[in-house]
């Protein structure tokens, strides 16, 4: 069995279309929505030949392969990369790459930890560091939405709730960037990501260890529940490296998505400054116009069948999440930003087994900033393009030129 590009080398199943469209070049990462719509034209699946793997971006086949976590697993690496041919470049993640039962195990843990009760002592925490944030760009008034907010906010809170005693904004971001860099082929934008280094992941490796965490955080209940678990004494460790490593990037881009959408739509900003009930929606409605995370893999553990398309075992599946969530088959008018929508069944915080677990904590933090936007800001106008990243499996931007009105 040959490799490429670390997993296994397949052809095209039969009646499927192929296509020769690079989902990972700079052109699809930055305006992806072309490409959303033509993967949807063309069928269940395509296979995408410069990757010898499979995508899918319609609803329903991206829901169903991205949820049956027995017939697709995750185990075998999230990105294009087959972990069981081939070595990955850090330990794999005890959530995000591992299937049940052991899956099971440690989600568990980490949902103890996240328990609603416990983000719901944080939410006084998150809002009171909101309004501090935002009462220190007022004045400014002409501020870069990405670096002056959405990359200084979860910065600012996530390790303290957590529990992390020395840790800089660089680090977690550059720690973030290879993460989801990683999960593409080796392309420019995984070289520049892990041209940061050992460094950084030593550096993250050495903060999650227990002489580093602070009392009281996030992280003491994990390594707490942990402590009796004698076949791994490095699991508590490598649950506090998860948590960094979904926990940062994607709230800084969720954030920056959601104001984007806010100072493009300033009729659906004003809905929730007259109806804060509706933040939480406004949120969700902007993880699914937006999705943070644009897509994941799946690896076909078994030859099995998805609508008409037999998929042999081994195969590579692009899950494009952010081609599902703007589906017109089941969103209406998909592109535009309704805070009044009813979001219930977007993939943007995954689905199954496998969805979000760190989602209480981010909501926590996301909707007490827009909480705190809707009370203090009149109006969030647009100063310039806004300049979207490429990154490999994420949809963030790198800069949002906005002017704050109080």
């Amino acid at each position: 069995m040959g490799l490429f590009q670390g997993h296994k080398d397949i052809d095209a199943p039969k009646n499927i279309i192929t296509w020769d469209v690079d989902p990972y070049s700079e052109e699809v990462l930055l305006n992806p929505e072309k490409f959303f719509t033509n993967l949807r034209e063309k069928g269940p699946f395509v296979f995408l030949n410069k990757y010898k793997m499979l995508a899918c971006g319609r609803y329903k086949e991206t829901k169903e392969v991205f949820s049956d976590h027995k017939r697709f697993v995750s185990s075998r690496g999230v990105g294009i990369q087959d972990f069981k041919l081939e070595a990955p470049w850090r330990p794999p993640s005890l959530v995000l790459e591992v299937d049940p039962p052991i899956h099971t195990k440690n989600r568990r843990i980490l949902t103890r930890a996240l328990a609603p009760n416990k983000i719901a002592r944080l939410k006084d925490f998150f809002r009171a560091s909101a309004d501090k944030l935002i009462n220190e760009l007022l004045p400014i008034k002409e501020i870069d939405a990405i670096s002056d907010l959405a990359e200084i906010y979860p910065t600012r809170v996530f390790p303290e709730a957590v529990g992390l005693k020395k840790i800089d904004k660089e680090t977690l971001l550059g720690y973030g960037a290879m993460v989801f860099n990683a999960l593409g082929p080796d392309n420019e934008f995984r070289k520049a990501a892990m041209a940061k280094g050992l460094s950084v992941i030593e550096k993250i490796n050495k903060q999650c260890l227990e002489e580093n965490i602070e009392a009281g955080g996030l992280a003491e209940e994990i390594y707490e529940s942990t402590a009796n678990i004698s076949e791994e004494d490095q699991l508590a460790g490598m649950l506090v490296r998860s948590l960094l490593s979904a926990g940062i990037d994607t709230t800084v881009s969720a954030i920056g998505n959601l104001i984007w959408c806010f100072s493009k739509n300033p009729e659906q900003f004003q809905i929730i400054k007259d109806n804060k009930s509706l933040i939480g929606n406004a949120f969700e409605e902007s993880l699914r116009l937006t999705s943070p995370v644009k897509a994941f893999c799946r690896t076909c553990a078994a030859e099995t069948e998805v609508s008409g398309v037999i998929i042999e075992e081994g195969t590579k599946i692009l899950c494009v999440l952010g081609s599902a969530n703007t589906d017109p088959e089941v969103w209406d008018n998909p592109y535009n930003y309704d805070v009044t929508r009813r979001t219930i069944g977007h993939l943007a915080l995954g689905i199954g087994v496998h969805n979000c677990v760190g989602q209480t904590l981010a909501r926590a933090e996301v909707t007490a900033l827009a909480g705190a936007l809707a009370d203090k800001v009149r109006s969030i106008k647009p100063m310039g393009s806004a300049n979207w990243k490429p990154n490999n499996a994420m949809r963030s931007l790198e800069s949002l030129p906005i002017t704050l009105e109080a």
